[in-house]
């Protein structure tokens, strides 16, 4: 497992999931505003379209998460990256047409057909989406298991998806702005309807060349034992030539203790599925991603309702203003590793949710048609969520540790808690909704969904993180514990390429080692 990750592959590494970042983020930020108001869809079938797809995004990553642990890779291709490979192809031949009119669809057509029509492609898109995911966080602990090299990736992955959040506002802002002739109309219309249909053509493919490269340029290490396995059998061929030679006996002997110890570390510093659900952080950090995860998405899937009725902006600030948040993102993750490494992730999560708070605040005081206020506001949205995010995607991963072989079913339980926590909000969000248009009673409506909602989910995953125990954290104010010489004669075997060479040890894993 490499400690230092070359600038090359954590760049390749970032593009693996860019597909992932681009159709997610069109997919959060205009599927409920494009079936309001291009498709005129009533608002609680929008809502269990969301749902669905979320469920089912949820249900597929905890499956993926088990199989992929348990799996070696098909037609001889890895095993993490078989999956991803198999997501790409889900996503890209089904999300175009979720943003585009059904096929064969009249004014008579009942909401339920149409419902069913949509819920299929959704259906295929989210299972593509949950395996493109879950195979690239799980890659994680495989390529590191350096701490700040795990906050690196983390925050060079976060980064694609600020890149890819800016690329598509962008790209939407182009498409909105040319050819409408109601630009400066605070209100989407079925004239629309080809520029949506365009942006996800677009985006589809851009996505596509990305993950080629990701699939060409990261090594994934094997795991099935077998480059193992031959040489242990060369060696036991030339013993069994030789058994006489004291050489021999000494290494065969040497092997021995090493493999026991090796396999007394594994059965007793390694958990399996079972075992992590009788550890209490495993449900705390599941509930702190899922409060991050609820700040960031409901903030994004309503902006462009706020925009348009809440504070009446015209139809180009859903691509612009969303733009102005992600580029403050954006350049939050090229710095936070640096961050990371001199707060802690601790600090880093509360310095998150202070931004996080104070911009959800002052969504809910800014007055109708100040367009200057509301690009200020989502600059502290921006940087709050990228800080939030990023540090609990690196909590995660230290949770998981050295348990990489059960690292993906990790990922994939608190994904689902996530999706499913996502689509209910929403759900009942939209069953809530005043109206099917936009009304009066529109405009306090998505003001209070837009800050209040945010505001409380960030508030309660600071809470859920408090509780967590301190020395949990691998970086608390970037702090080491120097290990003596006589204290590295101690570790076992197994620690291999985490210790080895090495002159301290992260704080949790020198209480892993004190327990044993």
């Amino acid at each position: 497992m490499a400690e230092k990750l070359l600038l090359y592959q954590r760049l390749a590494f970032s593009m693996g999931h860019i597909q992932n970042d681009l159709l997610a983020s069109m997919w959060f930020s205009y599927l409920l505003v494009y079936l309001h108001q291009v498709r005129h869809f009533d608002s609680v079938y929008t809502g269990t379209l969301l749902l669905v797809g979320q469920v089912v995004d949820g249900i597929t990553t905890a499956l993926v998460g088990f199989q992929s642990d348990a799996t070696n890779g098909c037609f001889g291709y890895t095993k993490r990256k078989s999956w991803h490979l198999f997501g790409t192809l889900c996503t890209t031949l089904t999300f175009p047409f979720i943003f585009s009119p059904v096929l064969g669809a009249t004014s008579t057509t009942p909401a339920y057909a149409i419902f069913i029509y949509y819920s299929a492609f959704v259906t295929i898109f989210q299972i593509g989406w949950a395996c493109i995911q879950n195979s690239q966080l799980s890659l994680i602990p495989e390529l590191t298991s350096d701490a700040s090299e795990i906050a690196g990736l983390n925050g060079w992955m976060y980064a694609g998806t600020g890149f890819s959040n800016l690329l598509m506002y962008s790209l939407a802002w182009a498409i909105l702005c040319s050819g409408g002739k109601n630009v400066d109309s605070n209100n989407l219309t079925v004239e629309d309807s080809d520029h949506f249909q365009n942006l996800g053509i677009a985006l589809t493919l851009i996505g596509l060349f990305f993950s080629v490269v990701f699939h060409v340029s990261v090594r994934e290490s094997r795991h099935d034992g077998h480059s193992q396995g031959c040489a242990s059998n060369s060696n036991d061929d030339n013993a069994d030539e030789d058994d006489k030679d004291d050489t021999v006996w000494l290494k065969k002997t040497k092997k021995k203790i090493i493999d026991s110890a090796d396999k007394e570390t594994t059965e007793s510093g390694r958990k399996n599925v079972c075992e992590w659900f009788t550890d209490c952080r495993f449900y705390q950090v599941a509930l702190v991603y899922m409060c991050t995860r609820l700040f960031v998405n409901i903030s994004q899937v309503y902006l462009p309702m706020y925009l348009t009725e809440t504070v009446h902006l015209d139809k180009a600030t859903i691509a612009n203003v969303p733009l102005a948040c992600y580029a403050s993102s954006f350049v939050m993750a090229i710095v936070l590793k640096v961050v990371d490494r001199r707060l802690g992730r601790m600090l880093t999560y509360v310095l998150g949710v202070a931004l996080a708070v104070v911009g959800t605040v002052f969504l809910y005081l800014i007055p109708a048609k100040v367009a200057w206020m509301v690009y200020i506001t989502v600059v502290f949205i921006g940087i709050g969520g990228a800080l939030m995010q990023t540090t609990a995607l690196s909590i995660v991963a230290d949770l998981i540790g050295d348990s990489v072989t059960s690292g993906a079913f990790v990922y994939g339980s608190i994904s689902f808690v996530d999706k499913v926590a996502n689509g209910a909000a929403v759900e009942i969000i939209e069953i809530l909704h005043p109206c099917k248009n936009c009304c009066p009673a529109c405009e306090p409506y998505f003001r209070v969904v837009q800050s209040v909602v945010p505001g409380v989910a960030a508030l309660v995953g600071l809470t859920i993180l408090l509780s967590l125990n301190f020395n949990f954290f691998t970086t608390w104010r970037g702090a080491e514990v120097s290990v003596s010489k006589a204290t590295m004669d101690q570790v076992p075997f197994s620690y291999g390429s985490a210790v080895k060479n090495q002159t301290s040890l992260p704080v949790c894993n020198l209480e892993d080692i004190s327990k044993d």
